[in-house]
């Protein structure tokens, strides 16, 4: 791993993010495959942005042909992370977060969020998708007092994150460990299980584990992953709250626990839109 990049670009603050992949832009771009949908971009699209391509949106549009709430499910979940990293940041006082399977940077990241509460806070970002990438490397900026990082890796091998983590965050202190709509790629729930339980053993008690995923909670939501999966993206596989609660297990769940990610904390008038996603936060004793 090289050490961080502290090169301030003109007209901004702190410092970018490092990473071990090819330098040249030319080499990232070559690596990514416009010709299949890619659920980053799909979720960019979702969420308004820009970084996707045609085949992007013709697969995010037959899901939402099928599901129409899944716009509102995705805008949902990232108000879900935004409370959540709030709530790390602030009552349960965590400076150090690990967010794997990020995703292509839009409004909010989990930097912002956490840097606007405590600007010394530390972040480790974790993809292994060359257009996050080469977004990440221009868009993921620190504060000067903090620390934004971003590590090209894959989730399925968490010891290869960790020992690259460990160059930029202190595994003597907390640390919140994210996984924001990342575990449904993986089939095999003995597997997430396993992973979990690899990052959770490398980080002290009065850590965190944050997460979230989509559930089997409605015909709709099925049918309409079951045409996303036929679409070439990345498969991403539904669970029960039940699935997802094992995840936790050994955990002291926040309250109100494991429930539908827009009744978590939920903040403002009215009552909280029905999604099928459920998240939780869990405290490691």
């Amino acid at each position: 791993m090289v050490r961080p990049l502290c090169t301030v670009p003109p007209r901004r603050k702190g410092c970018p993010v490092a990473d071990t992949a090819p330098r040249s832009a030319t080499e990232q771009i070559s690596k990514i495959d416009t010709s299949v949908p890619h659920s980053a971009r799909i979720w960019n699209y979702w969420l308004g942005g820009k970084d996707n391509f045609e085949v992007d949106r013709m697969a995010g549009d037959q899901v939402r042909a099928v599901f129409p709430a899944m716009v509102e499910t995705a805008r949902e979940s990232r108000a879900y992370l935004s409370r959540v990293v709030r709530f790390l940041a602030g009552e349960a006082g965590i400076r150090q977060f690990l967010d794997l399977g990020t995703g292509l940077p839009t409004a909010d990241n989990t930097h912002e969020v956490a840097q606007r509460i405590r600007p010394d806070s530390r972040i480790v970002y974790v993809d292994n998708d060359p257009m996050v990438l080469a977004h990440a490397r221009a868009l993921l900026v620190s504060t000067p007092e903090g620390q934004t990082q971003y590590l090209h890796a894959d989730l399925r091998d968490p010891e290869a994150v960790l020992r690259q983590a460990a160059e930029h965050l202190d595994f003597n202190q907390p640390i919140a460990v994210l996984l924001f709509g990342v575990m449904g790629h993986i089939a095999d729930d003995d597997q997430v299980i396993a992973i979990i339980r690899t990052l959770l053993a490398a980080v002290p008690s009065g850590s965190f584990l944050a997460m979230s995923d989509g559930t089997d909670t409605s015909e709709a939501v099925v049918e309409s992953h079951r045409q996303y999966n036929e679409s070439g993206a990345m498969p991403y596989h539904l669970r029960s709250p039940e699935r997802i609660a094992r995840f936790f297990d050994g955990l002291e769940l926040v309250e109100p626990g494991l429930v539908p990610f827009t009744q978590w904390r939920h903040e403002g008038d009215g009552t909280p839109a029905v999604v099928d996603g459920y998240g939780a936060v869990g405290r490691k004793p």
